[in-house]
């Protein structure tokens, strides 16, 4: 069995259209030997300051600088802090399963820095270990995919571009956590 993942629910009923896969599961299409499943943009995101045991805007936390980044499911407001998003853990928890029942990955997340994000985040938080292959299109025509899915490529073709999404989205976390924390405690009233 093959899953391909992409990037969105739409993107993943063109391509499973393509591919034969037209018979709807939770979470994903499945048929003629393809598992079409999707992330809904970032699952899976670094955790927020609580995660590292950081809790409150305190002067003396600054600054907060991770020894190592830990992935965790999207996280949504509440009124007791931040928790895990439901919907996203429970389309997580099929992704791990297609992904073990699979011989091959296939990333069909958006072509680009993102799209490339978006996929080893939620495939180094599985920790899966399955060599995957890359579908590069720009262009959701039939063709298109057809052309993309002849000319898979070796995921590791694409670690640099891994790296360089890593890189900014922990310089993001870096600065906005840090900037937000500081102008908080520094005005002394609210978040900002």
């Amino acid at each position: 069995m093959k899953t391909i993942i992409a990037e969105k629910p739409s993107v993943a009923r063109e391509i499973a259209r393509i591919v034969g896969a037209t018979q709807r599961e939770e979470g994903y299409l499945t048929g003629n030997g393809y598992n079409v499943t999707w992330a809904f943009g970032h699952l899976v995101m670094p955790a927020l300051p609580d995660g590292y045991g950081i809790k409150g805007f305190h002067r003396d936390n600054l600054p907060i600088i991770p020894p190592v980044f830990t992935l965790v499911p999207r996280q949504e407001k509440t009124d007791k802090g931040y928790k895990a998003d439901s919907g996203v853990v429970a389309q997580i928890k099929i992704i791990a399963k297609l992904f073990r029942e699979s011989d091959r990955i296939i990333v069909a997340t958006d072509a680009g820095r993102e799209g490339e994000l978006i996929f080893r985040y939620i495939f180094h938080y599985l920790n899966c270990r399955k060599p995957f292959v890359r579908l590069w299109i720009s262009s959701l025509t039939d063709k298109a995919i057809r052309e993309g899915l002849d000319n898979l490529q070796p995921g590791e073709c694409y670690d640099n571009l891994y790296l360089s999404a890593k890189s900014r989205s922990e310089a993001d976390w870096l600065i906005g956590i840090n900037a937000t924390q500081a102008l908080s405690v520094a005005a002394g009233q609210g978040v900002f």
